[in-house]
């Protein structure tokens, strides 16, 4: 075979395909079926849990893939797809649904593309953030004209555009002076967003941080990438998470016959982007004795918005190619400063290593918005793994 343009081999990758996607719409119970189908498939590498209920009560499910599910890898970023957030907007569900069988069953196959994302990443896929619009607009039919029927939750909000405005303060900070990243609510927004987000027990002040570790596992550094329209500007300032949203086709509700075309469209943008969680640095932030920094700061000079260290001490910072100066910094401790040079390809490893100061000796606090009771663990630069050898998880 002659050599092929390296742009040409991921679809090269993805020619061969025998994963049996199910084309069709997924009412409520037939989402939960699938994903359900879909773990038990692949029960080495995912895990099914949910994060609270919908107005109406129904389950939001998350499926995660990842060799290790269930446990954040220091060193392995974490990234998230969300659909559904409009509950007529189906595309993203159905695309979403279609991914997860997809991974499975291309993991299975041992696809080696698919093997080394799920061995170097975390990923959590919620197909529906609105379980309860999609049911209403999903009654009326792909045929009549209700354009915004289901659009909004069962309490009639309208999902992506009751968010506080964090663009003022950020503005405000940065001309005079003030943090870049984990901004706080404004106390009359505290119990506005409880009632938005009350079918998730608290979607974005409980959990869902991807500037902190909690128990069902985004962590810092982790990237939204939701298939619907725009929740991140208010992620990206509140909870310091990347997030990208498109809105996918001019129908809202493509007829069953149309979805095999769609999958197709969008199939290699769906793992590309996954592929992308890699692109820039990252590393642990130590101190003199090599215990993890939790909350450290770690700024890109002329980028004016810092990311923090995690739990186990780890940061990821999404930079594109070129020469950055980065500087990590934390409370009690000398900055240190280096220059890296980004290339196009795979994440640039910068570890930081940083002394006590003589000047200030107080502990390291906890980043903005961090809960209680989370102790730094000890910890020490992770060896890279090595993909060649590492043992997969899961069928042959």
């Amino acid at each position: 075979m002659p050599d092929l343009p390296s742009a040409f081999l991921p679809l090269l990758l993805l020619s061969k395909l025998v994963a049996p996607v199910t084309f069709r719409h997924h009412r409520y119970d037939d989402l939960v079926r699938t994903l359900y189908r879909v773990h038990n498939q692949c029960p080495d590498i995912t895990r099914l849990y949910n994060i609270g209920r919908s107005v109406k009560g129904r389950y939001l499910y998350v499926l995660e893939f990842s060799d290790h599910p269930g446990i954040h890898e220091p060193l392995e970023p974490e990234v998230k797809y969300v659909g559904n957030m409009h509950g007529n907007e189906v595309l993203g569900r159905e695309l979403l649904l279609q991914l997860s069988e997809f991974l499975c069953e291309e993991f299975r196959n041992r696809n080696p593309r698919i093997l080394r994302l799920i061995q170097d990443a975390r990923i959590h896929i919620l197909p529906s953030m609105n379980p309860d619009g999609y049911e209403v607009a999903a009654a009326q039919g792909p045929s009549t004209s209700g354009y915004l029927v289901g659009r909004n939750n069962a309490n009639g909000v309208d999902l992506n555009r009751n968010f506080p405005d964090l663009n003022t303060y950020f503005y405000y900070n940065e001309k005079h002076g003030g943090p870049n990243h984990h901004l706080p609510l404004p106390d009359n927004w505290k119990s506005q967003l409880a009632k938005v987000y009350s079918y998730a027990h608290g979607w974005m002040h409980q959990g869902w941080n991807c500037g902190d570790y909690f128990p069902d596992g985004i962590t810092n550094g982790a990237s939204w990438y939701s298939l619907s329209k725009g929740m991140q500007d208010f992620n990206y300032l509140h909870t310091n998470c990347f997030e990208i949203t498109l809105e996918l086709s001019c129908n809202k509700f493509p007829r069953q016959e149309e979805l095999p075309r769609e999958w197709l469209g969008n199939r290699e943008a769906l793992i590309q982007f996954l592929e992308q969680v890699h692109q820039g640095i990252k590393g642990m932030v130590l101190d003199e004795n090599s215990n993890n920094l939790t909350g450290a700061v770690i700024s890109v000079t002329g980028i004016n918005h810092d990311v923090t260290s995690g739990e186990h001490g780890d940061y990821f910072r999404l930079l594109l190619p070129g020469t950055y100066t980065v500087t990590a910094k934390a409370p009690g401790y000398d900055p240190q400063t280096v220059t890296v040079t980004v290339g196009p390809a795979g994440p640039t490893l910068v570890n930081f290593q940083l002394n006590r100061s003589t000047s200030q000796v107080h502990p390291v606090q906890k980043a903005p918005g961090r809960g209680q009771g989370s102790r730094p663990k000890q910890s020490r630069i992770p060896k890279k793994k090595d993909t060649a050898t590492k043992r997969h998880r899961g069928p042959a």
